[in-house]
């Protein structure tokens, strides 16, 4: 993966990718998984079991299978990103119609901004990025460069804020993108702060992909990677999501409904070395993180 000197700083190129399948410069993709009847959902049910409605599980997929680079798309090729029949494909699509989330012109299909509903309940009831803002802000102001916060969801972080530079950049990362934890520096933050077993069940099943020559995907050596990043307080990657990116992320603790977030800043490597990374913006995160975590304490004494 390349990144120009311009692009946004947090891995634009991987978030621009197409993640059914694929790759690109010989290198692996973001994939999403399709479903398929009887495999173990996201939260650990068996597509039979009584509880796990299925159809549920498949009208989802469709709204997934859209994205970056896969804003319209044909009947044909939301069926192969999900995995369905061409007949249960175009079932669930005029279903989403109908319903006012996707719109088509008779061949090509594309979600509607009533989609937007679907992730703003969980967005507007977080207290997080309005807390935090101020302070993400001083940060960017003073280092010049992007800063982001994120929660884990499942295998990978998901933006829950995200202040970007002045700079002029390709595509900007938003809230809601997601990004593989085990090569970010704010997921290896976050299952720092994992019990035990959740961090075994994590690197059992986690899929590790090679983005960079940089990228860890020894699992042995991620776990010790993990455990430096615990006793430390703080994570730095450096290339191993995308080629010229860097990283450096430090907990959030206390963030009620969230537990512990993951804060960021992020560079470019023609920009900036690694000492100026830790002598320098290493502890300006450390700070700001740490007024976050008060002004959450505050909030939770007044409320």
């Amino acid at each position: 993966m390349r990144t120009g000197a311009n692009d946004a700083n947090d891995g634009t190129a991987a978030a621009r990718r197409p993640q059914g399948g694929g790759q690109s410069a010989g290198r692996q993709t973001l994939r999403r998984h399709s479903p398929s009847a009887g495999r173990p959902a996201p939260d650990g049910h068996e597509a039979r079991d009584a509880d796990f409605v299925q159809s549920l599980d498949r009208g989802l997929a469709v709204i997934r299978a859209f994205g970056p680079d896969r804003e319209q798309l044909t009947l044909s090729e939301v069926a192969r990103a999900t995995g369905l029949t061409r007949a249960a494909a175009r079932r669930f699509l005029l279903t989403l119609v109908t319903l006012g989330y996707v719109r088509s012109d008779g061949r090509l299909f594309s979600l509607r901004p009533k989609v937007l509903e679907l992730g703003y309940a969980y967005l507007s009831g977080l207290a997080l990025p309005e807390i935090a803002a101020p302070h993400v802000e001083e940060l960017v102001a003073r280092l010049h460069e992007s800063s982001s916060i994120s929660v884990l969801d499942g295998q990978q972080v998901v933006y829950v804020m995200r202040v970007p530079t002045k700079r002029i950049m390709t595509v900007a990362i938003s809230v809601g993108t997601r990004f593989p934890a085990f090569a970010t520096s704010m997921g290896r933050v976050l299952l720092a702060e994992l019990p035990p077993a959740e961090l075994d069940k994590f690197l059992a099943e986690a899929t590790l992909e090679e983005f960079t020559s940089k990228t860890v995907t020894d699992r042995t050596r991620l776990r010790e990677m993990i455990t430096e990043v615990a006793a430390q307080g703080y994570a730095i990657v450096d290339q191993e999501l995308e080629e010229g990116l860097r990283s450096i992320a430090a907990p959030i603790r206390g963030a009620p409904d969230v537990g512990t977030a993951a804060i960021n800043v992020s560079t470019h490597a023609s920009r900036v070395s690694m000492s100026v990374l830790r002598g320098e913006m290493l502890p300006a995160l450390l700070r700001t993180a740490s007024r976050i975590e008060s002004d959450l304490r505050a909030q939770r004494f007044v409320g």
